[in-house]
């Protein structure tokens, strides 16, 4: 049978030919999707220039490091700044009471913002840690549902200001105020109380977006300025001899601080450009947006409230308070004398920042010990080690890696070795705790030697070089990480008698026999 040219079967392979030029050239508008595929990669549809899906992405992300520092602040606040703390926030509150002469008045609460003036001082360890489960549970919500307002970040800020403005030095560094900034940028990014991902009505503001913008360029300009300006290794390229990089936000255990400076970094991407990262299908987030897109595009836009009015009126009041706050701060961007990690308000609205300005040449460390004999300065007094959760100890075991969690006793014991005891009082409180056996003290740490047995008589500080064992070398073939050498003393044999008086005159509890 012969076969007509033209007729329909050659005309299906022509169609055919057609529709792929015709895919490939784009689909015709308002055709359906094929089935079973994103609608031409629906990330791909997503029109640049709005925000929505990148405020969902922002706030997901600032959710988990609340979620990180407020872990933090549970599992550690008691022992650190609670009743029978290191450093306690009770002793700290009263002397800056004292300090202004009087009841709690506005002198005192401006010096240090903090919900717990408000509330009974007589079980601060209660109050810290009802501040931190309710920060655990909020930012819990805001990290799985992606859903917040402005009533639940200021919740999260106020939070998390109020446990830092007593934290003392266990809170004093620059990732504290940078989450403050972040997070109080975060305030104004949501609507007032709806929990909708996608308020119509309310899309992310192009003031607060360029907020995060200034607030991760000062970051990374900071970073970079207090490197030429306070080290010469950075200039001749020799730091990366001493600072080694090996994936560095894992490995640096840094807290929470390389993660959170990638937060005010999602507010340079677009929803076209993080769309790959929400499921596509009718009625998942990306098809909402898309729909919202194609309804401005026909300039269909939502009737201007005065609810609107107002939250225009809100962002433009924050973007002249950031204005202004930021003076001091390009002023020090500029001074050669440049400081890092620097508040200039106690709401640490705006800060300046910057990281690793000088590097140091070697590590050293405290090791505490421990001893039973009753005479310290016997030749066969045993010293037995204590061992800390994170910071290098005895040079066999291996170093962790716990980023973005942050324990802060390890961080400080390592800064205290570049000064002396007299530097760092609540060294010394710490090991009146171990004499005493302490358990909350004791929790911090990873080995009390003197588990279920008799506290020692005595606690001693001894200062430690620690070197990496070489690839190879014999350290390492015996199983060892580091390779350490005593320096000398750091502080002498204590008794707890010894310390009786000294701790009186700082109010710190005389610690009780466990």
């Amino acid at each position: 049978m012969r076969m007509r040219t033209g007729g329909p079967a050659m005309a299906a392979p022509e169609e055919s030919l057609r529709r792929r030029k015709a895919g490939n050239a784009g689909p015709e508008p308002g055709s359906p999707p094929g089935p079973g595929r994103d609608p031409v990669g629906c990330s791909a549809r997503l029109r640049a220039g709005t925000f929505w899906l990148t405020r969902i992405v922002l706030l997901r992300a600032l959710a988990f490091i609340y979620f990180v520092a407020f872990l933090v602040a549970f599992h550690q606040n008691k022992q650190l700044i609670g009743d029978r703390g290191l450093l306690p926030c009770r002793t700290y509150l009263k002397s800056v009471q004292q300090y202004f002469r009087g009841p709690v008045g506005w002198d005192a609460v401006s010096y240090a913002p903090t919900v717990l003036w408000l509330l009974d001082w007589s079980h601060m360890d209660s109050n810290l840690d009802a501040l931190a489960l309710l920060g655990l549970g909020i930012s819990s919500f805001v990290l799985v549902t992606g859903c917040a307002n402005m009533v639940l970040m200021a919740t999260l800020w106020v939070l998390y200001m109020s446990l830092v403005n007593v934290g003392q030095i266990w809170y004093s560094f620059g990732w504290e105020s940078q989450l403050l900034e972040t997070g109080f940028l975060g305030i104004f990014l949501c609507p007032l109380w709806t929990l909708s991902r996608l308020p119509r009505e309310t899309p992310p503001s192009q003031i607060v977006l360029w907020g995060f913008r200034w607030l991760i360029f000062r970051i990374m300009l900071g970073a970079g300025l207090i490197k030429i300006r306070g080290d010469q290794c950075w200039q001749d390229l020799t730091c990366m001899d001493f600072h080694y990089e090996v994936v560095l936000i894992i490995s640096g255990n840094l807290s929470f601080l390389n993660w959170l400076t990638m937060v005010p970094s999602m507010a340079c991407f677009d929803d076209a450009t993080l769309g790959f990262l929400f499921p596509s299908g009718p009625g998942g987030l990306k098809d909402r947006v898309l729909k919202l897109q194609e309804e401005t595009a026909r300039g269909a836009q939502p009737t201007l409230r005065c609810g609107c009015m107002v939250r225009r009126a809100v962002h433009v009041a924050l973007g002249v308070l950031v204005a202004w706050l930021s003076v001091p701060v390009v002023i020090n961007l500029l001074s050669p004398t440049q400081v890092m990690n620097t508040s200039f308000n106690p709401l640490r609205i705006v800060n300046t920042y910057g990281a690793f300005g000088s590097i140091t040449k070697e590590r050293t460390e405290v090791i505490l010990q421990g001893t039973a004999s009753p005479n310290a300065s016997s030749p066969d007094a045993v010293w037995e080690d204590y061992e800390f959760k994170c910071k290098p100890g005895d040079p066999g075991r291996r170093p962790c890696l716990i980023s973005p969690y942050h324990h802060r006793l390890d961080w400080l014991m390592w800064f205290a070795a570049f000064q002396t005891y007299e530097h760092n009082e609540w060294i010394i409180h710490l090991a009146g705790k171990l004499l005493a056996n302490d358990a909350t003290a004791l929790s911090l740490l990873a080995l009390n030697p003197f588990k279920d047995r008799a506290p020692p008589r005595w606690v001693r500080g001894e200062h430690y070089r620690y070197k990496f064992s070489r690839p190879g070398g014999q350290h390492a073939a015996a199983g060892k990480w580091w390779v350490r050498k005593r320096i000398g003393p750091y502080f002498p044999p204590l008794s707890l008698r010894d310390l009786k008086d000294y701790f009186r005159s700082r109010e710190w509890p005389y610690p009780e026999l466990e």
